[in-house]
C-alpha cells in the first residue's frame, strides 16, 4: 500500500486505526535511539531516516538529489514492513539480527534482503529495532555505502 504523504504526521494520519499504535509505536523507538545526525521525513512513500544533504552532498547515488537512506518503515496490506540497509550491506550486522530475532519473538523471522516483515503486528519486537536502530552511526553508514558504490 502506497500512502502519498508529506510527513510523518501525514503519513500516519491515513493508517487504517488498528495500525496507528504499532506505527507511532515503532516511529518513537526508531527516533529515540537514531544515532545524531540522521533525519527523519518521507522518501519513497514511507517514513524514512537518512542521511541529509548537509551531511552528505552527494545523496543516493541512484538519484543524487534524494538523501542518502538508511531505514524506512511502512504499513502494508499484511504486515509492518521494515527496511533497514545496514542489514542487506553487513553481512555481520545481518547475522547478528538474525541469530537475535528468537531472543525476541517466538514467531519465525519473516525477512528478505533489507526488509524485515511483521505480519502480527502486536508481536513487534520494539527492543531489537531500537538496538538495531543504534548499531549504526552516520559516519559508519556513509563508509559502508561509498565502499560498496566505489566497488562498482
Amino acid at each position: 500500500m502506497q500512502y502519498k504523504a508529506d510527513s510523518p504526521e501525514d503519513y500516519i494520519s491515513q493508517l487504517p486505526e488498528v495500525r496507528v499504535a504499532p506505527i507511532e509505536k515503532l516511529r518513537a523507538t526508531i527516533l529515540e535511539h537514531l544515532p545524531k545526525g540522521f533525519e527523519e521525513g518521507i522518501q519513497y512513500g514511507m517514513i524514512a531516516y537518512y542521511v541529509p544533504h548537509t551531511l552528505y552532498p552527494d545523496g543516493y547515488h541512484c538519484k543524487p538529489e534524494e538523501p542518502l537512506p538508511f531505514m524506512s518503515f511502512a504499513s502494508q496490506k499484511n504486515s509492518i514492513n521494515l527496511y533497514h540497509s545496514g542489514i542487506y550491506a553487513i553481512p555481520e550486522l545481518y547475522d547478528w539480527f538474525v541469530s537475535e530475532y528468537p531472543k525476541h519473538s517466538k514467531l519465525k523471522l519473516d525477512m528478505g534482503k533489507s526488509c524485515i516483515r511483521f505480519k502480527k503486528v502486536s508481536a513487534i519486537p520494539y527492543e531489537l529495532i531500537a538496538e538495531l536502530t543504534s548499531k549504526l552511526s552516520v559516519a559508519e553508514w556513509v563508509a559502508v555505502y561509498e565502499k560498496a558504490i566505489k566497488k562498482k
